[in-house]
C-alpha cells in the first residue's frame, strides 16, 4: 500500500471517529474516484456514524465525504462546498477557455486540487465548486483565465441550472458485460477496452469497476478516466438473434 493512501485511510478513519465519539459533523476535502473507492473500502469500520458523498450537483465526479452527528441527516445539513460562477467581463473579446485553462488559473492561486471540486463549462461561462472556506478567496484573487478578464461570483445553489449536454448511443450487444457497453460507448473494440479496466480506470457509480465481466444495470453511471462517463439507460429490446439492445447517455 503507498503511503499516500495510507495516509487518506488515517484520515478518514480519523474524521470518522472524531464525528462519532464528539457527535459533531466533519468532513473531507473533495476526493477524486480513486480516492472514493478507498473510502468506500472502509465503509464497515464507519459503520456506527452516518456518512455522505457531495459533489454540488447530482452526476459530480469529485466529492467531499461528509460524516454527520447523531442530530442531523442529509436534508438539515448544509455541506461545506460553495460554487462559483465564472463569466467573461467582455463577452465580445473573451477567448474560448478549456476546462484545463480554467483549473490552471485557479491552481495559480496556490490553491490544492483536493480544495476544489468538479468544473462545469456552459457556453462561454464555467461552474466552480470549492471548499466553502475558500470561495470568497477565489472571487477575491481570480480576475483573469489566459488573456480573458473574468468576474467570479459566489451562486446560490439556488440559482444554478446546470444541464450537462450528452449523445445518445444505442446499439447491439452480446451481454451487459463492462467490456461489451465500454466498446459500444467509446466506438471501440473489446480488446482495446480491457487495459482501462485492468488498469482501474473505469469506475462505476463512482467504486472501481471489480471486473471485465461486471454486468451494468439501468441507471448506473460509468466513468472512464481518459474517456469520459455516460449514463446507462439499460435494454431497449432483445433481438432474435439474442442480442441485446441497449443505449446510453454518453456525457460531451
Amino acid at each position: 500500500m503507498e503511503k499516500e493512501e495510507q495516509l487518506l485511510r488515517k484520515r478518514i478513519l480519523e474524521l470518522a471517529e472524531l464525528s462519532y465519539q464528539r457527535d459533531i459533523p466533519t468532513h473531507t476535502d473533495f476526493l477524486n474516484l480513486n480516492e472514493q473507492t478507498i473510502f468506500h473500502s472502509l465503509a464497515r469500520s464507519m459503520a456506527d456514524v452516518r456518512q455522505y458523498l457531495y459533489g454540488g450537483y447530482e452526476l459530480a465526479e469529485r466529492k467531499v465525504v461528509c460524516f454527520l452527528p447523531s442530530y442531523m441527516d442529509e436534508n438539515n445539513f448544509v455541506p461545506p462546498v460553495s460554487c462559483l460562477r465564472i463569466a467573461p467581463v467582455h463577452e465580445k473579446f473573451a477567448q474560448s477557455l478549456t476546462h484545463r485553462d480554467y483549473l490552471g488559473a485557479v491552481m495559480s492561486l496556490g490553491i490544492d486540487r483536493c480544495k476544489t471540486g468538479d468544473i462545469l463549462l456552459d457556453g462561454n461561462q464555467a461552474y466552480l465548486f470549492c471548499m466553502e472556506d475558500l470561495a470568497e478567496y477565489i472571487a477575491g484573487g481570480l480576475s483573469s483565465i489566459r488573456h480573458t478578464s473574468v468576474s467570479v461570483e459566489i451562486q446560490a445553489f439556488s440559482e444554478i441550472s446546470i444541464s450537462p449536454s450528452f449523445e445518445t448511443i444505442e446499439g447491439s450487444i452480446a451481454s451487459l458485460r463492462l467490456d461489451n457497453v465500454l466498446a459500444l460507448a467509446y466506438k471501440s473494440s473489446r480488446g482495446k477496452i480491457v487495459p482501462y479496466i485492468e488498469g482501474e480506470r473505469v469506475f462505476i457509480n463512482g467504486k472501481l469497476a471489480a471486473s471485465n465481466s461486471a454486468s451494468l444495470k439501468e441507471g448506473d453511471i460509468v466513468s472512464v478516466r481518459g474517456l469520459g462517463r455516460f449514463h446507462f439507460k439499460g435494454i431497449k429490446n432483445e433481438t432474435k438473434k439474442g442480442r441485446i439492445f441497449v443505449a446510453l447517455d454518453k456525457y460531451c
